[in-house]
């Protein structure tokens, strides 16, 4: 079979980008809780978490293999559909780090595949079942397992310590957090930068450069090690912002337990070759670390419009995955995809300067939050 070198290039590159994006926008799973109790600096704790990050990368490749082979029919797709997959995650992405919403980029990213493969080849191209019991099952499972989990873990954290001096626990726990928001980092790179291998994999044995059977390559394993531990030192600070400060007002034994929880639930899904988002799991432990303190101490504004955005990034994504397809499709060859990816170079870059004109960096992330809890009556 002959290889479209420059498609295939392009495809690789999208891919690395988007991998870059998930780890900017997810740096707040490890971090925002460490950076908001003040057990870690701004920049310390995402360039802990960037190392970890690569760490993690190398440690499994299940959630790889799910990614290259378990959500859509590789015989039924082409790289043009594999490319527009990734614009949709890609756009996804970057539009919710700009409100700064704790998304979802695994989904962002499945929903981009699906859409593209929808339009290109037809439902049949999508394994429907699979997407169904690794994604959409999970998607559901996980943060209320991470709930369940943090909320008794926090209860125990305060029942355990009621009578330990406040500075003594609180310098305990500041230690202990280092430690488990570690772990949460080494998780995320375990799950995450798989993705990102198995679209790069999913695309070379598209383009015949590899077999069906071939397993991921090394350069592929650290390229995206790379690509992912470079975006989570960009920091990602609009979304720690909201994950740190605005789902609940987080002390430090909140913060063990929260990030104690996520690395748990994480390394299980990795385990089990579940593509679950990190986001999901995070965002339900600080709120369980919010419930088993006070009931009253989460803000629900808040975790609602995280919700649908959670219920919205499948359906989304796939439809900017099915659009890019068809602007790649009507142009035509290597010209169409050239310009569906200028274009969105140019769209990212706007948007990137249009957030500077409200920054939020690591000066400013752990400024109060606007809207005060409600204390429980």
């Amino acid at each position: 079979m002959d290889v479209n070198v420059v498609l295939l290039a392009v495809v690789i590159i999208t891919a690395l980008c988007f991998d870059f994006t998930n780890g900017f926008h997810d740096t707040a799973n490890a971090m925002a809780t460490s950076i908001a109790t003040e057990a870690l600096r701004p920049k310390i704790a995402v360039g802990l978490a960037a190392l970890l990050n690569f760490a993690g990368a190398f440690l499994s490749l299940k959630v790889a293999a799910t990614i290259a082979t378990g959500i859509v029919e590789t015989g039924a797709i082409t790289l043009t559909v594999v490319f527009a997959g990734l614009i949709g995650g890609l756009a996804w992405n970057l539009a919710t780090w700009y409100f700064g919403i704790p998304s979802s980029s695994s989904h962002a990213l499945i929903g981009g595949v699906v859409g593209a493969t929808l339009i290109a080849a037809g439902p049949s191209a999508v394994k429907a079942g699979q997407l169904v019991s690794h994604v959409l099952i999970p998607a559901v499972l996980a943060p209320l397992t991470a709930i369940l989990v943090a909320t008794a873990g926090t209860f125990l954290v305060y029942t355990i310590t009621r009578k330990v001096p406040e500075n003594v626990r609180g310098r305990g726990f500041r230690l202990g957090q280092i430690g488990s928001a570690s772990l949460v980092s080494l998780a995320h790179g375990t799950n995450d930068a798989q993705k990102t291998m198995g679209v790069i994999t999913l695309a070379l044995i598209t383009g015949g450069v590899i077999g069906k059977d071939a397993g991921v390559p090394f350069w592929v394993i650290v390229t995206s090690a790379t690509a992912i531990s470079l975006g989570t030192y960009m920091g990602g600070w609009r979304v720690i912002r909201t994950m740190g400060k605005g789902l609940t007002e987080i002390e430090t034994p909140q913060g063990f337990a929260a990030e104690g929880s996520s690395a748990a639930v994480i390394f299980s899904s990795s385990h089990f070759g579940f593509p679950l988002s990190t986001t999901h799991v995070c965002a339900g432990s600080v709120i369980g670390s919010g419930l088993g303190k006070r009931l009253a101490e989460v803000r629900w504004g808040v975790a609602a419009r995280m919700g649908v955005a959670w219920l919205i990034t499948l359906p989304a994504a796939a439809l900017a995955g099915a659009l890019a397809w068809f602007g790649t499709d009507s142009i035509g060859g290597d010209l169409g995809v050239l310009t569906v990816f200028g274009v969105a170079a140019v769209l990212s870059g706007g948007l990137y300067l249009i957030s500077r004109r409200t920054p939020v960096n690591a000066g400013n992330v752990n400024d109060e939050w606007k809207t005060p809890i409600r204390e429980r009556a």
